[in-house]
């Protein structure tokens, strides 16, 4: 996720996650090769000949069957995706953390199995990107775009339906929180600051910077309003938990005003999101798209050009089924990973807030920060010990995929998680710790200022890596509120203290 995550484009950078995952796999092409429509549009040129590029494919379906074009095989299409990282060593974790689950003799059974559990979802996510970006060359750039922020949430998305199916409600509010946070600080920060490390500044595009800042603000400022309706109310409820556990005065008729508060606000999220990809997609205007807009960096329409050049290393089918098996194993391993959460956290006296604020969403980064550890661990040694220069220039562009990922999950991910409680009988609610809506209010406000001039370099990089870092810190003395918790409890569970 570190840099991965397009604002729609990715470009080839040395000192990028995304980058560094992509090297690691032999992977030098973007998974968002233009359309014929954008060809003829952009008049996009060979950056080589210098010649006007003509598009391969007349059709979508032409791009996606590939037709006129060889196949891949099949067994060089597994290699290719079982050697894209060395993190896939880890693979074999897979069935000693099932082991571990089913041996409950084991000593430190659940420690055991979180652990385990926690380190074979690292390479999963690994495939999960690689495959992203294999399956966006066969669908176009659009499309592409979709598929690739999307499968990169796949993970905690998965974890954060098992939460909500096993009732651990307030835990997946603070999954919810600490998965955007991450996003909109962590990893863009360190990709603004190790991109802008040899550059005066970065450039974003305006555009898509624009639409962002708008998307981002409308998702936060959709769980303030049930905040503060609460704050407004509780001064003259009764908010107290019964000895029993049960919902006290402020009761089931406060609850069931929340849940349909919740379900309309996720509603109307959802349009949002719809309605912020049919304008990005389709643009009003003949031949308009990213590429069109007066305000794209020159960059990006030269390195999109190249990237139509490109081949992919593995077959379409291929692709499709080694992401259904992927998707099967990390939701069987997420599963196990949850039920030992409380265990160890009793054991370990760590809150639930920071269990979900910070350590769960670490699942998602950690495959990236473990290949950029080793990719700059490498430069390092070459630099130091070999005295070799950097061959790799400065990137221009700037990396802030983990921002569409924090859009998509504040937009798509938690509205649907709303919805499906409502089907599934679980009384998930939007109304989250004021603490945690004061998290994302901050963060919102500091990424939208970051940004705002479409440019970015190495100190702002550090402003917001710092800022999660203050985060970080507050959290661990953070317990809760135990009067908002109460409104998340299921039939019959009792109360628990954080």
């Amino acid at each position: 996720m570190a840099e991965r995550r397009a604002t729609h484009t990715r470009q080839n950078t040395s000192i990028s996650g995304s980058q560094i995952i992509s090297q690691e796999c032999s992977v030098q092409h973007s998974p968002n090769p233009l359309s014929a429509k954008e060809l003829d549009s952009v008049n996009l040129r060979d950056p080589e000949t210098g010649e006007p590029l003509k598009p391969r494919f007349k059709t979508t379906c032409d791009r996606f069957l590939r037709r006129g074009k060889k196949p891949v095989g099949v067994i060089q299409s597994i290699k290719k995706i079982y050697g894209c990282s060395w993190l896939n060593i880890l693979l074999l974790l897979t069935p000693v953390a099932w082991w571990a689950h089913f041996d409950e003799n084991m000593v430190d059974y659940h420690t055991a199995v979180f652990s385990l559990c926690f380190l074979t979802i690292i390479p999963h996510e690994c495939l999960f990107d690689y495959c992203g970006e294999q399956m966006a060359l066969y669908c176009g750039k659009d499309l592409g775009d979709l598929i690739t922020i999307t499968l990169n949430n796949t993970v905690e998305v998965t974890l954060a339906i098992i939460l909500l199916l096993k009732c651990e409600l307030k835990l997946l509010q603070s999954t919810i929180t600490g998965v955007i946070l991450l996003h909109l600080l962590l990893v863009p920060g360190a990709a603004f600051l190790t991109g802008g490390a040899r550059i005066w500044e970065q450039d974003l595009h305006p555009a898509h910077t624009q639409l962002n800042h708008t998307l981002l603000t409308v998702g936060v400022l959709a769980l303030l309003l049930p905040a503060s309706f609460y704050a407004a109310i509780s001064g003259s409820t009764s908010t107290g938990i019964s000895a029993n556990g049960e919902l006290p005065d402020l009761g089931s008729s406060t609850q069931t005003d929340f849940l349909n508060m919740s379900r309309g606000l996720a509603v109307l999220l959802l349009l949002i999101y719809i309605c912020s990809r049919i304008f990005y997609h389709n643009p009003p205007g003949a031949g308009n798209n990213s590429l069109t807009h007066a305000l794209t960096p020159a960059q990006l329409k030269a390195y999109e050009a190249k990237l139509e050049k490109e081949e992919p290393e593995v077959n379409q089918w291929v692709c499709i089924c080694a992401l259904i098996v992927n998707i099967a194993v990390v939701a069987v391993t997420s599963e196990w990973l949850v039920d030992s959460i409380e265990p160890v956290r009793h054991v370990s006296n760590i809150t639930s807030e920071w269990f979900g604020l910070v350590l769960i969403p670490f699942v998602s980064f950690s495959a990236d920060g473990a290949v950029a550890a080793g990719y700059y661990l490498q430069k390092a040694v070459r630099r130091l010990w070999f005295k070799t220069e950097d061959p790799d220039p400065p990137n221009p562009l700037a990396k802030a995929e983990a921002i569409d990922l924090s859009i998509q999950f504040v937009l798509l991910w938690m509205p649907l998680l709303t919805l499906l409680g409502w089907c599934t009988g679980k009384p998930f609610n939007l109304l989250f710790d004021f603490f945690e809506v004061a998290l994302l209010l901050g963060a919102c406000f500091l990424v939208n200022f970051v940004t705002a001039d479409s440019k970015t370099n190495w100190a702002e990089g550090f402003i917001l890596l710092s800022f999660y870092a203050m985060m970080v810190l507050c959290t661990w003395y953070y317990t809760g509120e135990s009067d908002v918790s109460s409104l998340l409890l299921c039939p019959g569970q009792p109360a628990t203290d954080s």
